[in-house]
């Protein structure tokens, strides 16, 4: 069950209406990047939360704050919409080029949103659910989770630099600041957990037996011309406690030449093939 307010989670002012900006806010709505994913992720993992109820009570309030995002952010692209071309006689009068296409607006505010906002990229793409990540373990999910924050957050960085509008640089600096706490949140989950010792491997449940270790923690170096990149991940204890980093460099391949053999009869295949 869910309830909803009349008024938006944070106050939207658009001081110069932007066409091409709410093109640019689409992909905050509809992106990969954008509140229609992370809405959408923490909302299924939600549902399938399994063991302490704080976390599935966690997941969903913060899943319904998303939602409250794409609100305010679909008001701040029909705000930045105010004002545009409604015919092309009108954008042709500017600029006989049609302003280079509708001065880089997406066409589709006008044909098919009637200059309001769309479940699309910036490109007009519409959100699939193709990148909802839930696997039903929590460690993966919120290692998930901080991974898509912190996407957010690089976009609205981006987004707050592309603009001059004051009232969009104060409705990104929000959403800049929702993305810090989540990310620190969903870590803290790792955090409570144990901490990258206890959490990983993820699933930490997996029996040890059924792990091949002695390929467990060392640095695969594939490059017939390049030495292995030393790093953290090359030597050392490893993150979990568990063993030492170490490398290997161009080692022999292990396995067989995967040859199939002869074609059966009647699989439709050419005779020399069988």
């Amino acid at each position: 069950m869910f309830h909803h307010s009349s008024k938006l989670q944070y106050e939207v002012r658009v001081d110069t209406p932007d066409p091409q900006f709410a093109k640019f806010l689409q992909q905050a709505i509809g992106g990969v990047e954008g509140e229609i994913r992370v809405a959408m992720q923490y909302f299924f993992q939600a549902m399938g939360a399994r063991g302490d109820d704080k976390y599935r009570d966690m997941l969903m309030m913060t899943a319904t704050e998303e939602l409250s995002h794409i609100e305010f952010l679909g008001h701040a692209v029909a705000l930045n919409l105010e004002g545009a071309p409604l015919t092309a006689q009108e954008e042709a009068a500017k600029d006989p080029v049609v302003n280079a296409i509708m001065g880089g607006a997406n066409p589709r505010h006008i044909l098919s949103s009637g200059l309001s906002a769309m479940p699309v990229n910036s490109n007009g793409v519409p959100f699939d659910m193709s990148h909802v990540y839930a696997t039903g373990n929590l460690a993966a999910d919120m290692l998930a989770n901080a991974t898509a924050e912190s996407g957010g957050r690089v976009l609205a960085s981006r987004l707050y630099n592309m603009t001059d509008d004051a009232g969009m640089k104060d409705m990104l600096s929000f959403l800049i600041a929702r993305d810090t706490m989540h990310q620190q949140q969903w870590l803290a989950v790792l955090e409570e957990l144990g901490g990258w010792e206890q959490a990983l491997p993820i699933p930490n449940s997996t029996p040890q037996e059924h792990e091949a270790t002695e390929h467990s923690y060392y640095f695969l170096n594939t490059s017939l011309d390049e030495p292995t990149p030393e790093g953290r991940w090359t030597s050392g204890p490893s993150l979990d406690g568990r063993s030492e980093f170490s490398k290997r460099e161009k080692p022999d391949p292990l396995g067989q030449k995967p040859s199939l053999g002869k074609a059966r009869p009647h699989s439709g295949t050419q005779t020399e093939q069988q």
